[in-house]
């Protein structure tokens, strides 16, 4: 019972791994980079959803646009004044800066709700038993939240026009640009997109353990190693 018992936790974590790395992956897809700072709009997306909590009383999930709006904001200010004046650098240039990012985000994290731990709502979950594995409500709206978002998105790349687009753009992106394919407009969208994954994925990551200003730097490890598998 207790291999059954980690078996629930690795399904609990592998799906919040698994949102971060399908945003790592688009980014790497289009712009060709691995962006390094993305454990840690997984931060920001994390307390934005704290604040939304904190103002309005609300639950986590509820507060998820809150993450979203946060991690979008940082990412596309990041991609405006950063990212895209190096966009004609080497690769590695820009992969350097997103570390610079990272510590950026991190730093502005810790200034302004402090580095101590902190938790979305305290109080004891009762966990729902299946003979001797338990299972806290939480669990399960992370690992149901993880699969239809997975769907969606496998929906919107496969049947949309902004999707196709994406993916003709991680194709070649010269030739999706002779095409016709508004290349800037598609690099803005797959920020928003990677952005959103990543705030969903700190909002679960903070509902599964606390919120602290390195949560979503050091998940990044398992993040990247998720991607290229």
């Amino acid at each position: 019972m207790e291999v059954l018992q980690l078996v629930v936790y690795g399904i609990v974590t592998g799906s919040i791994v698994a949102l971060g790395a399908i945003g790592v992956s688009l980014v790497f897809s289009i712009l060709r980079f691995a962006h390094f700072a993305h454990g840690d709009v997984m931060t920001v997306g994390a307390y934005g959803a704290l604040a939304g909590v904190s103002l309005l009383g609300v639950s986590p999930m509820v507060a998820i646009p809150f993450a979203i709006v946060f991690a979008v904001a940082v990412s596309l200010l990041a991609e405006v004044l950063l990212y895209r004046p190096l966009r004609s650098s080497h690769p590695v240039i820009l992969l350097i800066s997103s570390f610079g990012v990272a510590l950026i985000l991190r730093s502005a994290v810790q200034l302004v709700a402090g580095p101590a731990p902190r938790v979305f709502k305290s109080g004891i979950q009762i966990p729902y038993r299946f003979g001797e594995i338990v299972i806290r409500p939480d669990h399960f709206w992370i690992v149901g939240g993880t699969i239809l978002i997975i769907v969606a998105l496998h929906l919107f790349l496969s049947r949309s026009k902004f999707g196709k687009a994406m993916r003709a753009m991680s194709d070649n992106m010269d030739l999706a640009r002779i095409s016709g394919i508004p290349a800037y407009r598609m690099i803005l969208i797959t920020w928003v997109i990677a952005a959103a994954l990543a705030a969903v994925a700190g909002v679960f990551l903070g509902m599964d353990t606390r919120l602290h200003p390195v949560m979503g730097w050091r998940l990044l490890l398992p993040i990247f190693a998720a991607a290229i598998v």
